[in-house]
């Protein structure tokens, strides 16, 4: 880590958006922390990986406060962005949705410890080193959190939108701080878990195709970055228009 240069930490690195960003935000220069389920893996294109990683299972709560103090020890005092990232959708069987009669109670907590708490033990436990650099928080919501989808559970649709609201909740409580908090609900992007049957959502897009990870972590870039600098406490739709 050099001087001056600028640090992210974010969720949910091990594939996808999570890939994605990594590389939009290693192509300006940041140090960028990852954290996931999994150890680190080699085949990740990006130098200083595995020491800029940490593994930490999200849904269990007491992990994930133990992690804060080894997180805390890889910043070595600054913050200039979190990305949350991660989360989680249970399936049923042969992939199907999850509604909200017959998801397990124990399923219910697993998602909302992933989705809803982490985002929230991980920002007010480095709120000191947020505040240090009057840095930025991305929360990555998702379509399902206002609408009822064809593929995602009722347990992962109502994380996302009580995210969302806790975004709001954030950007009031941090802004003092001197941090920005904002979300981005993406909507069918071209990843390695779509279902099957997205084709017919993408039939139905204004833009009438799928998103790509890449145009997901620009605009996480944009909310992290000095373009942003007055914008707090919103939510972005990435997703084709979907929304319309």
């Amino acid at each position: 880590m050099s001087d001056g240069q600028k640090t992210l930490l974010l969720t949910g690195a091990s594939r996808g958006i999570g890939h994605a960003t990594v590389k939009r935000f290693g192509r300006e220069g940041w140090r960028v922390l990852t954290c996931s389920r999994q150890p680190f893996d080699p085949r990740c294109p990006w130098p200083g990986g595995e020491e800029n990683h940490i593994q930490i299972d999200l849904a269990d709560p007491t992990a994930t406060m133990a992690a804060l103090q080894v997180i805390r020890a890889k910043l070595m005092g600054r913050l200039d962005a979190l990305v949350n990232n991660a989360g989680i959708s249970p399936k049923g069987p042969c992939g199907s949705r999850l509604n909200s009669i017959d998801t397990d109670l124990r399923d219910w907590g697993k998602v909302f410890h992933v989705n809803f708490f982490a985002p929230i033990v991980l920002a007010r436990g480095l709120r000191d080193e947020l505040s240090a650099t009057k840095g930025a928080v991305v929360n990555v919501t998702s379509i399902a959190g206002s609408h009822v989808h064809p593929f995602a559970g009722a347990a992962y649709a109502t994380s996302k939108a009580a995210l969302k609201a806790l975004t709001r909740e954030m950007a009031h409580d941090f802004g003092p701080l001197g941090v920005r908090v904002n979300a981005i609900a993406p909507g069918e992007i071209e990843t390695s878990i779509l279902s099957p049957g997205t084709e017919k959502i993408v039939e139905g897009l204004p833009l009438r195709r799928l998103g790509q990870p890449s145009e997901v972590a620009d605009v996480i870039w944009f909310l992290c970055s000095e373009a942003s600098s007055y914008v707090t406490g919103t939510e972005i739709e990435v997703n084709g228009g979907q929304h319309v």
